[in-house]
């Protein structure tokens, strides 16, 4: 999963998205960081080069991502770590960052908890979550696709995780109950490019938990093949552009 995330996912559904994030944080200064669901580094490394002077501590609770995004970004330090569950002190980190992670937390407001808990006095939670699944342009045709693939029992993984945290009010109502102060949520729309539909497909369907949905319903392979055939009558053969919307939120930790 996470060789197929970082070379059919990441170039072109999240690195657009990495530049912006790691900008807003250079904007910060920090010298202390955290980085929650890392995933295999597509943030990090942008964070390790538009933070040069600042320590990154970058961490996923999926043990064979921190293994594949330690080899990748070396220049940040890697653990594993529970979001609801910080094995680090109070008050250590200037900033704590997340891209497109927090939809993935089960208690969220315990995961803002946490980062609070590890924030210095006015530090600063920096984090995206993707808008709903209509204003993504890949994800929208690749879930056409999955229900004409499975008509009767579609895997609906991308609208109720990736997308399911696309209401700002309820973000800003978990932030309070972690005991966050909303600053700042700004619209972003970027564009994504990648060669095919095929690789956007395959990506999504062997390199995110939507692979484990379509293990469950049949063959991995010849599903993903399939589900890619209906993705480029959609999209066309490639390359292939699409516009990608999400809410980049900035919290305020406790003074």
């Amino acid at each position: 999963m996470p060789e197929a995330y970082d070379r059919l996912l990441s170039p072109a559904v999240f690195r657009p998205f990495a530049v912006d994030l790691a900008e807003r944080a250079a904007r910060l200064r920090p010298s202390r960081v955290l980085e929650l669901a890392a995933g295999t580094g597509v943030l990090t490394s942008e964070l390790v080069e538009a933070l040069p002077g600042a320590e990154v501590i970058a961490t996923d609770l999926n043990g064979s991502m921190v293994e594949f995004g330690s080899g990748v970004v070396p220049g940040a330090s890697w653990q594993q770590a529970d979001a609801l569950d910080l094995q680090f002190g109070d008050n250590e980190f200037d900033l704590v960052v997340c891209q497109f992670g927090v939809m993935f937390f089960p208690d969220k407001p315990a995961a803002f908890r946490e980062a609070g808990r590890v924030l210095r006095p006015d530090g600063r939670l920096l984090f995206n979550t993707w808008a709903t699944i209509d204003t993504h342009g890949f994800a929208a045709p690749l879930t056409t696709g999955i229900e004409r693939v499975f008509p009767d029992d579609p895997p609906t993984f991308m609208a109720t995780i990736p997308h399911g945290y696309s209401d700002v009010d309820h973000v800003t109502a978990d932030l309070e109950a972690g005991g966050l102060t909303r600053v700042s949520a700004e619209t972003v729309t970027l564009e994504g490019r990648a060669g095919s539909a095929a690789d956007i497909a395959t990506g999504f369907c062997t390199g995110t938990p939507l692979r484990m949905a379509i293990e469950s319903r049949g063959d991995l392979a010849r599903s993903t093949a399939a589900i890619s055939d209906e993705l480029t009558r959609l999209l066309g053969p490639g390359p292939i552009t699409a516009q990608m919307t999400a809410y980049v939120v900035e919290a305020r930790g406790r003074m």
